[in-house]
């Protein structure tokens, strides 16, 4: 590869990496438009091929998604959002069925796996959660309901697992308002924690999967 290839295959990589982050940090929503070309080269320092190049690049990865005369948005958060979003399609009940699996299986691997540190932390999250939703912050609920999700799947410690329903956290955030406007009675997130503190792997596993059912039965 000659040299100035080289350099410029590295200039778009160091793009494409900052363009990630703008996305992952929340800078840049899910659902948002990105700032144009003009504003992107001017703000990095590159030309606008390079620009070009990280762009298509990200919107192959589904993470961005390109739209002729409109601009470019942002599609999801990761690569793993990205193919799963394809897969699963914009049907909120194909992404909540598969949420349920990854769920049902983090509940489980959470209860036989768990440590003191991860259930110290999952009380604090779901004190968060009960706090913000007796004070009926909305916002703040949604967003402290869904990590405190992604805290019990992460409690499995497979990464694999856990990864993959990073994917889904926009999915699981529109779950979340779902219930909100809709009459759903939710499955007590405390006896969820109540079994994996005390590594009953049948019942964390069990009830994870009732939470699930309910949401999906209301849609």
């Amino acid at each position: 590869m000659p040299l100035s290839t080289a350099r410029r295959a590295g200039l778009v990589d160091q793009v494409i990496e900052q363009l990630r982050t703008s996305v992952s940090s929340g800078e840049w929503p899910v659902g948002e438009r990105i700032p144009n070309e003009t504003v992107l080269v001017e703000s990095l320092g590159v030309g606008r091929n390079t620009v070009r190049e990280a762009v298509r690049a990200l919107a192959h990865a589904g993470i961005l998604d390109v739209r002729q005369g409109d601009g470019t948005y942002v599609r999801a958060t990761s690569e793993v959002s990205g193919a799963l979003r394809r897969l699963c399609g914009a049907e909120l009940r194909d992404v909540l069925q598969v949420r349920r699996g990854l769920e049902v299986e983090g509940a489980r691997l959470a209860a036989a796996n768990r440590t003191d540190a991860d259930v110290a932390a999952l009380r604090a999250l779901l004190a968060r959660r009960d706090e913000c939703l007796r004070d009926g912050r909305t916002d703040e609920f949604a967003r402290a309901d869904v990590e405190f999700h992604l805290a019990v799947v992460a409690s499995s410690h497979n990464v694999m697992l856990t990864e993959l329903y990073r994917g889904l956290l926009e999915a699981v955030a529109a779950s979340v308002a779902t219930t909100h406007e809709k009459p759903v009675e939710i499955v007590d997130h405390g006896l969820l924690l109540d079994h994996i503190a005390v590594g009953d792997v049948e019942a964390a596993a069990r009830t994870a999967g009732e939470l699930l059912d309910r949401i999906l039965a209301a849609l």
